[in-house]
């Protein structure tokens, strides 16, 4: 048997045999390279589909059967359907080694089967990819990120113990409304009970997070997630401002051909450079985005920003603040 089979092709493979006579536990193993547990879930999965499979002995020699006049029921997707699911996963490769990851997948292969297409998708990953960018690793998190979207999906109060940039930590009491992403990292909306306004926690800055199982929030009718960052350049907020930047013609391109925030206003400068004007919170990304075009921009508004872009390339020119 092939050890090149993804989880879709053995599912139609696994119930071919079992519709033609059935098939032990001991053969499944061996002909698809599963272990005992792996077996168990692939099997969990299938039965969890209303498949109708019966089973007959025990351990190793238990047999599975398939009615052998049931034909499998196509899931009303297209390829191209399928591959769109298949690209957004890969926008997501940042959490690998997470069960958030693996459960994606487990769920991406099901849909393949079920829909016909197995053959079809089976080199994706090679076809379609998402290149990525400075990442977060997630893969010590995963249980407190199991805790975070369990608590998010039954609506319980959460006690966090959260570290914020410069080193110090506290305790947070929230309710988790939003988990969202932003350049590859993962960070948490939640209401602060102590404080009484939503804020925005990164993910991987939790040191323990723990859920009420007994208690339940409402959550807000008049709650909306794209409010939390409308100010923000990024993912982080804070009071806004009306900031004018000129860029030279040769960064006016990549200007143009982005939108960089809904507030945004492009306007033709003279020597063929663009004028570009925002309404957003003061904030380190917003800083960093415009230190990137180094002497292709100048901030024309507000003063105190033009001064502070200049006394940072001036530090930066001597080596250091």
């Amino acid at each position: 048997m092939p050890r090149t089979l993804n989880k879709a092709q053995k599912f139609v493979k696994m119930l071919f045999r079992m519709q033609d006579g059935g098939v032990t536990s001991a053969d499944l193993m061996d002909e698809f390279d599963l272990d005992d547990r792996t077996l168990r879930r692939y099997l969990k999965d299938l039965r969890e589909l209303d498949l109708p499979i019966e089973t007959s002995g025990r351990g190793n020699h238990r047999t599975w059967t398939l009615d052998a006049s049931w034909r499998r029921q196509r899931v009303p997707l297209t390829l191209l359907e399928l591959v769109s699911l298949h690209f957004g996963r890969t926008l997501f490769d940042f959490l690998g080694g997470t069960q958030f990851a693996e459960d994606a997948d487990d769920a991406i292969d099901r849909l393949s089967t079920f829909a016909g297409q197995s053959e079809l998708v089976a080199d994706l990953d090679r076809k379609f990819m998402a290149v990525r960018e400075a990442t977060k690793d997630y893969t010590r998190d995963s249980e407190l990120l199991d805790e975070i979207l369990t608590a998010l999906l039954r609506q319980n109060p959460a006690r966090a113990l959260y570290a914020k940039p410069g080193g110090q930590t506290r305790v947070y009491h929230l309710h988790p409304y939003t988990l969202g992403v932003y350049r590859q990292g993962l960070y948490l909306f939640a209401w602060d009970t102590q404080d009484s306004r939503v804020k925005t926690f990164a993910i991987d800055r939790f040191r323990a997070f723990h859920r009420d199982r007994k208690a339940h929030f409402d959550y807000p009718t008049d709650y909306d997630p794209h409010q939390v960052v409308a100010d923000a350049f990024g993912i982080i907020g804070g009071t806004p401002t009306t900031v004018r930047l000129r860029f030279r013609k040769a960064a006016a391109p990549y200007i143009r051909e982005r939108s960089w925030h809904h507030s945004q206003t492009l306007e033709d400068a003279d020597d063929g450079g663009v004028i570009v004007t925002l309404r957003v919170g003061r904030s380190y990304e917003l800083i960093s985005w415009i230190m990137g075009f180094g002497p292709d921009v100048r901030v024309l508004a507000p003063d105190d920003l033009a001064e502070q872009i200049k006394h940072l390339h001036e530090a930066a020119a001597r080596g250091g603040l």
